[in-house]
């Protein structure tokens, strides 16, 4: 998958389920996407925290190309709203210095950043699974036979993927042709104890480690729900 900011509980979900996770930073930047921005909870209700980053004539961009608009300060806005929205949550000050740092951190690249964020969370959920960058690889094309070539570059046997991208995937022959097997991880959210108001899904998974700390992990494989596309029916398209 994607590289993505503070990233959500079904992300860590197939990244523990699988043996090997692939960071696809070698497709084109989105802007305004889960690339730079994610959701936590505060007293107000959800609130986006986003990374500035600098697109002009790079819309064409890998995502492992873009930089991030360091001139903006956005570390300390991020560290800032995380500090008020979580101070009084059960485990904060068991995880808030770990990745804050992270986040203040010196990136050039969003990539770079996400990449680091998401393998330190890996390690506070205690998820032991290796990691790759789809850049380092070498691997060529586009959509459906990018996938499958890098599952083939890595001897994989089955492909695990999001539901979202059934929607491609259910009527090609690219895995199939490698003889790899396809698994879609339809989540099921789970509804867990937060801070603020009422029950809000979808939020980074830092949401839960500050309410549940070392439970989190139990949580997030709750919601793990491993189905085939003939399962899923023609509603998942």
């Amino acid at each position: 998958m994607q590289p993505t900011y503070l990233p959500w509980l079904g992300y860590f979900s197939l990244i523990d389920y699988v043996d090997q996770f692939v960071f696809l930073d070698c497709v084109q930047f989105d802007k305004r996407s889960w690339q730079q921005r994610n959701k936590i909870l505060t007293a107000n209700g959800p609130v986006w925290l986003s990374v500035p980053v600098l697109t002009r004539g790079k819309f064409a961009d890998d995502i492992s190309d873009i930089c991030i608009d360091t001139s903006s300060n956005f570390s300390k806005k991020h560290i800032n709203s995380i500090r008020q929205s979580y101070q009084k949550s059960e485990y904060f000050d068991e995880y808030f210095d770990y990745f804050s740092n992270i986040i203040d951190g010196d990136f050039e690249y969003i990539s770079d950043l996400n990449i680091r964020l998401i393998v330190c969370l890996m390690e506070m959920l205690k998820i032991d699974c290796a990691t790759i960058r789809a850049s380092e690889l070498g691997v060529e094309g586009s959509k459906d036979q990018l996938l499958a070539n890098i599952s083939k570059t890595l001897e994989a046997g089955r492909y695990v993927s999001p539901v979202g991208s059934i929607g491609y995937l259910r009527d090609s022959d690219a895995f199939s042709s490698f003889g790899i097997d396809v698994l879609y991880n339809d989540y099921q959210h789970p509804i867990y104890k937060q801070l603020h108001g009422s029950f809000e899904p979808y939020m980074s998974v830092i949401d839960l480690l500050f309410n549940h700390g070392p439970d989190s992990l139990e949580i997030i494989r709750s919601g793990f729900n491993p189905v085939s596309a003939e399962s899923l029916g023609d509603e998942a398209t």
